[in-house]
């Protein structure tokens, strides 16, 4: 008997590790879902016009093939893919895409979930070559490539310098960041608009022009949150701060309380950057808010910052985030370690505060919240996907959103892996996610890669959409086209002038995504726009 309830043991421990391993196991390449959800409709894109020309073709990195995003879920044949590695080859690539009548995308890391970077058929250029970093210390600007990751800008301007505005993450790059305008954890910065000096662009010309709010005006509001469908995105010059040191605060609290809460934020000067994690336990479902703070100290400038470090405990991190997809005692136990164990693992990478009351304070500095690369959301898992969605919802609306969205998630039973909030100021790029001051609320779901999974997703993210639209506010379009056109009118009122406005800029229609292919046809009524006189720019380097 000893024996055999040893054996048991045994084998329940082998079963155990059989079925923790892969939920903490290393990604080993691109994950690749199958075609689970439809192609746009057949063809090159709207409008495209060209015939073939003798004109050297490209150096193909991919002749051919399929390309994808990170939702996996958007298989797409391409004509292929070209990487370059100046504007020259971009420019020629460009020429050859004209003379050939291909539609033409730029991507970078492809996290978009729509397949927003890239189109049926066309070519695509695999910017991430295109990643050079120069810091100009006396302009406090830095000027990149659009290829480069935020992870590689902050790499180049840590210690002294940290980004002004970027994604919560550090894996985006650059030019994908201004062409859908993400925005971060700085309340005060605003999203990368706002510290966005100038941009170098080629048209479907092959003309290269800078775009800024004082120069070519206009052309620069379509391509901040254009989507890739205005021009080429060469370089960019952006605005970098000092790289102070915070203090990381924490707070628990009813998700009622939070626009008080975050108006005590918004009042303190401080307080550099703030975000918010709410409850995914199905018994506090958005109910419990965490409240994260980061507060520059001024006697603490002084102290030395560490090299910036990966984040630590990846497989432990990547282990909860895939049991909590399981079931509903994972996703409380995920919740309950938030609460009550990460602060206490979190990496101080300054030094230890003196003891306070509350424990010890830890000391970051500003690089330091946003230097995640988020490799414990990578996945080897078969059958399933993450999806993220975002709405935008005015700031004295978001305690009844999120009363809404605690229904429809019980009621669709979906499986919400994180919700988290961050602030939005005025956004005034020619398709702003944000009219008017909002909160931004970003869900993590997970899904089956089936037709039922995907169904389910699109009847959720649809539920969703309306119910922001009720409460006066917009979702973010660079996910999952499981909208209709009706409902992204009623989101974005000015959509048919913004489509009017890419034909006039771009009346072959060379530059389109699937997102374009998708929706535009719907608006092909509204007359295209005149397009403005441009300042002409040096030709490509």
């Amino acid at each position: 008997m000893l024996l055999t309830g040893v054996s048991v043991l045994a084998l329940g421990i082998a079963g155990s590790v059989a079925y923790v391993a892969p939920l903490a196991a290393d990604p080993v390449g691109a994950k690749d879902c199958g075609l689970a959800v439809p192609l746009p409709p057949g063809g090159r894109g709207p409008g495209v016009s060209g015939g073939p020309q003798r004109i050297p073709a490209p150096a193909w990195a991919q002749r051919g093939g399929d390309v994808n995003d990170a939702s996996c879920l958007s298989r797409t044949p391409v004509a292929g893919v070209v990487r370059p590695r100046s504007e020259r080859e971009i420019a020629g690539a460009l020429a050859y895409a004209r003379a050939n009548g291909l539609p033409l995308s730029a991507a970078g890391v492809k996290h978009s979930m729509g397949g927003q970077a890239f189109a049926r058929g066309g070519m695509v250029l695999d910017m991430r070559a295109m990643n050079a970093v120069r810091l100009d210390r006396a302009a406090r600007t830095v000027t990149v490539g659009a290829g480069a990751t935020w992870h590689e800008i902050q790499q180049a301007i840590h210690p002294e310098f940290a980004v002004k505005a970027m994604q919560s993450t550090d894996i985006f790059s650059v030019g994908g960041s201004i062409s859908v305008n993400a925005h971060g954890m700085d309340h005060q910065a605003g999203a990368v608009m706002a510290s966005l000096r100038s941009i170098r662009l080629m048209l479907a010309d092959g003309q290269v022009v800078t775009a800024s709010r004082d120069e070519n005006a206009e052309l620069f509001r379509h391509v901040v949150g254009g989507y890739g469908l205005f021009g080429i995105i060469l370089s960019a010059t952006l605005d970098v701060v000092p790289n102070d040191i915070y203090r990381s605060e924490r707070a628990l609290i009813d998700y009622r309380a939070f626009p008080d809460t975050f108006a005590k934020i918004a009042a303190d000067p401080a307080i550099g950057l703030s975000y918010v994690h709410l409850s995914t336990a199905p018994k506090s479902l958005l109910q419990e808010a965490l409240v994260y703070t980061y507060r520059r100290m001024p006697e603490d400038q002084g102290l030395a910052r560490a090299p910036l470090g990966d984040v630590a405990a990846t497989k432990i991190r990547r282990l909860t985030v895939n049991l909590a997809k399981k079931n509903d005692t994972f996703k409380a136990l995920k919740w309950w370690s938030e609460k009550e164990l990460e602060h206490r693992l979190e990496s101080c990478t300054v030094t230890r505060a003196q003891a306070m009351g509350d424990g010890e304070a830890c000391l970051v500095a500003r690089n330091d919240p946003m230097h995640d690369s988020v490799a414990y959301l990578f996945n080897n898992l078969p059958g399933e996907t993450d999806i993220l969605h975002e709405y935008f919802v005015p700031r004295d609306k978001i305690v009844p959103f999120i009363d809404g969205m605690r229904t429809v998630f019980r009621a669709q039973r979906a499986n919400l892996v994180n919700a988290s909030i961050r602030a939005v100021g005025t956004e005034d790029n020619a398709l702003s996610y944000a009219p008017q001051p909002a909160f931004s609320v970003v869900l993590y779901l997970n899904q089956p890669t089936t037709e039922v999974g995907s169904a389910a997703m699109a009847k959720l993210t649809s539920s969703l959409i309306d119910l922001c639209s009720a409460q006066g506010g917009r979702f973010f379009l660079p996910y999952q086209l499981h909208y209709t056109p009706a409902q992204l009118a009623r989101a974005y009122p000015e959509i048919g002038n913004f489509f009017a406005a890419k034909r006039a800029w771009d009346p072959e229609g060379r530059f389109t995504n699937n997102w374009y292919a998708s929706y535009a046809p719907a608006f092909a009524m509204q007359p295209a726009a005149i397009r403005p006189s441009i300042t002409a720019g040096a030709p490509a380097a």
